[in-house]
C-alpha cells in the first residue's frame, strides 16, 4: 500500500514508519524542513518526503495529490509534553486533524487511522474499554476526544475507513526524556537521586514496536474501523516497574518512593481492555522485562544527534 505518515520523526511515528517499510508498504511523510529526524535512521532515505506541516495544509494538495496514498495516518500533535496538556494550542490539533481528513479524501485516500489517547477517558478505576464514557480531564484529553469524534463523522461523509487508536503509556528506545522510564535511566546513570510518587498505581506499558504493529493492522484489515484501545494487558504495579528498572540500571540506587505527591486528577490504574484489537490478530509480543532491558541498552549506547 501507498500509506502516508504525519508524525513520522516522533517516537510512535518512526516505529510506524520502520514497520511499514518492514512489511513492503510505500510511505510518504510530512517533515518540516528543520525537523529533527534522527529517530528515522536508514529509514529517511527510502522514504517520500513532503516537506511542511499541519498548520498550512493548503500547500501540501499537490504533493499528497501526487503520491496519491491509499491510507493516512495522523500521529502528529503539538502539545505533547506534560506540561502542555492544558495549553490552548491544543484547539489548534482538532482543526489540523479535520483539515487532514479533508486532504485525505481530496487526495483519493480510502483509509484514515488516527492517534487518539488514553487521556480521553480520564480515571477509571478498572480496565478501561471503548464503550466506556470520555470524561478527559486536560485539555489535551478533550481535544484528541474532539479530533477523534469529528475526524470519525467527516470519514463517514467523505467515504473513508475510519480507525481511531487510543494509546496507553508506550516506551522504548528513542522515547522522550521527560517521560517516566527515560528520565528515570537517565537519573540514575548521572547519579542524581529519583524522587517519585508512592507509585501505588496499577501501570501498563507496551512496547513501541508492538504500538506500531496495532496501527499497522489498522491500516491493512478492511475490519478495523471505530475506536480502539492500544495498550497493555497487563498492568503490575508500578513500584514494580520502577525497582525492575532500578536494578538494570544500578542495583545500589536508592529510589525516592513517596517523596512527590501524587497530580489531583492522578490515575491510579491505567489498564486497557484491547479485546478489540486482539480480535484483528494483534497480540503484544515484546515483554516488559525484555523491553525495559533493551531501553536501558540503548541510552547505554546511543547518542542520538
Amino acid at each position: 500500500m501507498r500509506v502516508f505518515v504525519t508524525g513520522a520523526s516522533g517516537f510512535l511515528g518512526s516505529y510506524l514508519v520502520a514497520d511499514l517499510l518492514a512489511g513492503g508498504h510505500e510511505v510518504a511523510v510530512l517533515l518540516r524542513p528543520d525537523s529533527a529526524s534522527w529517530r528515522l535512521g536508514e529509514a529517511h532515505g527510502r522514504l517520500h518526503v513532503i516537506p511542511g506541516a499541519l498548520e498550512h495544509l493548503e500547500g501540501l494538495h499537490g504533493a499528497l495529490g501526487a503520491f496519491a496514498p491509499e491510507a493516512v495516518v495522523h500521529m502528529a500533535w503539538r502539545g505533547v509534553a506534560g506540561s502542555d496538556r492544558n495549553s490552548p494550542v491544543q484547539a489548534a490539533n482538532v482543526a489540523d486533524t479535520v483539515g487532514l481528513v479533508e486532504l485525505a479524501a481530496q487526495a483519493g485516500s480510502k483509509i484514515f487511522v488516527g492517534a487518539g489517547s488514553q487521556a480521553e477517558y480520564g480515571p477509571y478505576d478498572r480496565a478501561i474499554r471503548e464503550d466506556d464514557l470520555p470524561r478527559p480531564t486536560t485539555l489535551y484529553g478533550m481535544a484528541k476526544l474532539a479530533a477523534g469524534s469529528m475526524a470519525m463523522r467527516l470519514c463517514e461523509e467523505r467515504g473513508l475507513r475510519a480507525a481511531w487508536l487510543r494509546i496507553f503509556s508506550t516506551y522504548g528506545p528513542k522515547d522522550a526524556d521527560y517521560w517516566l522510564i527515560p528520565s528515570m535511566i537517565r537519573n540514575l546513570r548521572s547519579g542524581q537521586h529519583m524522587a517519585l510518587t508512592a507509585c501505588e498505581q496499577r501501570w501498563g506499558f507496551l512496547h513501541a514496536r508492538d504500538a506500531a504493529a496495532a496501527f499497522r493492522l489498522a491500516i491493512t484489515q478492511a475490519a478495523a474501523s471505530g475506536i480502539f484501545n492500544v495498550g497493555s494487558p497487563e498492568a503490575p504495579p508500578l513500584r514494580e516497574t520502577v525497582t525492575k528498572l532500578r536494578d538494570l540500571v544500578d542495583p545500589g540506587a536508592t529510589l525516592g518512593f513517596g517523596e512527590l505527591a501524587y497530580r489531583p486528577d492522578q490515575v491510579m490504574i491505567l489498564a486497557a481492555d484491547v479485546s478489540r484489537m486482539l480480535a484483528l490478530g494483534w497480540k503484544p509480543e515484546v515483554s516488559l522485562d525484555e523491553g525495559l532491558r533493551e531501553t536501558v541498552n540503548w541510552h547505554d549506547t546511543t547518542k542520538p544527534s
